[in-house]
């Protein structure tokens, strides 16, 4: 199972993303764009693992303690740069819950042999991956220039940053990831309350 773990992200807010990229990503058309179900904030990815180590994982994330957390959604960016696009993101700003509940996350999973982030959090949401491969935020050797999303930055850059609202999350997840003709599926498979 490929499993990750992540809040999900309010309708109305859903909303106002989906309509922003329906008129953004004919500038982009040869992008993989995520369906707007699909779209979520990841606190940690954790990979493949056989279905017995859900349990695992469920019971090492229940005991964790976490406050609500209040996200704002707006502007967007590249990465890892944007004279090297490979990820088109919404930007994230939250107070330091945010962080410090990625941080809890990643060191409970670690216990269970999960490999703990080699960089700082930092809170996205993609919104279209370019070319092939990863949507990995860090540089990788065979990135350079890439006008995939050319025509989408210039688009972008005439308009104002755009502004998708704020949400408090009481809650995240565990997701199942299933490759699918057309892009993933996720499935919640386990529900952790905050607050």
């Amino acid at each position: 199972m490929r499993l990750f773990i992540a809040l999900d992200i309010d309708d109305d807010i859903r909303q106002r993303i989906q309509r922003f990229v329906e008129g953004v990503s004919g500038f982009a058309s040869e992008a993989r764009w995520v369906r707007p179900e699909s779209m979520h904030v990841t606190l940690k990815f954790i990979g493949e693992k056989p279905a017995e180590f859900v349990a695992e994982i469920k019971r090492t994330i229940s005991v964790l303690k976490g406050k609500p957390v209040e996200t704002n959604f707006r502007g967007y960016g590249f990465f890892p740069t944007a004279k090297a696009p490979r990820v088109f993101w919404v930007g994230i700003e939250s107070g330091p819950q945010l962080t410090n509940l990625a941080t809890a996350v990643d060191q409970a999973t670690s216990v269970l042999g999960i490999p703990k982030e080699e960089h700082a959090y930092s809170p996205h949401l993609t919104l279209a991956r370019g070319g092939r491969g990863s949507g990995s935020p860090g540089w990788r050797k065979e990135d350079g220039s890439n006008r995939g999303f050319q025509k989408l930055q210039e688009k972008l850059a005439a308009l104002p940053p755009p502004e998708f609202g704020t949400m408090t999350a009481r809650e995240f997840f565990l997701y199942q990831s299933q490759s699918m003709r057309g892009g993933a599926i996720y499935t919640k498979i386990e529900r952790f309350a905050l607050g």
